[in-house]
């Protein structure tokens, strides 16, 4: 473990490599699982804000569980907030391209410049996740391993690109150029 700042750093995103494979996995990890993308606070607040331009990209199920549901629900066992799931399966705001490959509706609208919020940052930073600790004030950034992302680990492998590299956008937005410049320097001295 490294830590940087107030954030502790798993050495697995510095060591393992990963370049997504949609047309292996066509995005599985946008309807696979038990729970939706973890949210931010602020991000409840954004999603409430910037819905009535959302709704349109997403799919007509997707805009039922979202009215019968909310936006979002809270996890009592995981302590946080997440996106609203169709079924218990897809998140609300997933569509599909026509290769049938998962896409962000709220990215969607985002590309289009009708919002500024590109999608949450927890869906940014896969398969990175970051886990709080309010009493201590910490965080936590883990590897995410998961086998529906097997095909990724592959390429990423072939790539040689490090999980942290491939979601550097993401970490860039959540904790600043400095941060992820000291993050990459901390990588490059224990690859050496």
């Amino acid at each position: 473990m490294l830590i940087i700042r107030n954030v502790i750093v798993s050495e697995e995103i510095l060591e393992n490599n990963f370049v997504c494979n949609l047309n292996a996995c066509k995005g599985a990890c946008c309807w696979e699982g038990d729970y939706g993308a973890p949210l931010e606070k602020i991000e409840l607040e954004i999603l409430e804000k910037i819905y009535p331009i959302v709704q349109p990209y997403l799919t007509p199920a997707g805009r039922q569980a979202i009215e019968e549901q909310g936006l979002f629900s809270y996890s009592k066992e995981l302590k946080e907030f997440g996106t609203t799931l169709v079924e218990n399966a897809a998140c609300a705001f997933m569509t599909l391209n026509e290769q049938g490959i998962a896409q962000c509706g709220i990215e969607q609208a985002w590309r289009d410049q009708k919002i500024d919020f590109q999608k949450p940052v927890s869906c940014h930073l896969y398969p990175i996740r970051i886990q709080e600790n309010h009493h201590n004030g910490f965080e936590v950034m883990h590897y995410d391993e998961w086998d529906i992302c097997s095909a990724a680990c592959t390429l990423g492998d072939k790539a040689q690109v490090p999980v942290y590299q491939f979601v550097k956008d993401g970490i860039i937005r959540k904790y600043g150029q400095a941060f992820f410049e000291e993050l990459d320097a901390a990588a490059q001295h224990l690859k050496s």
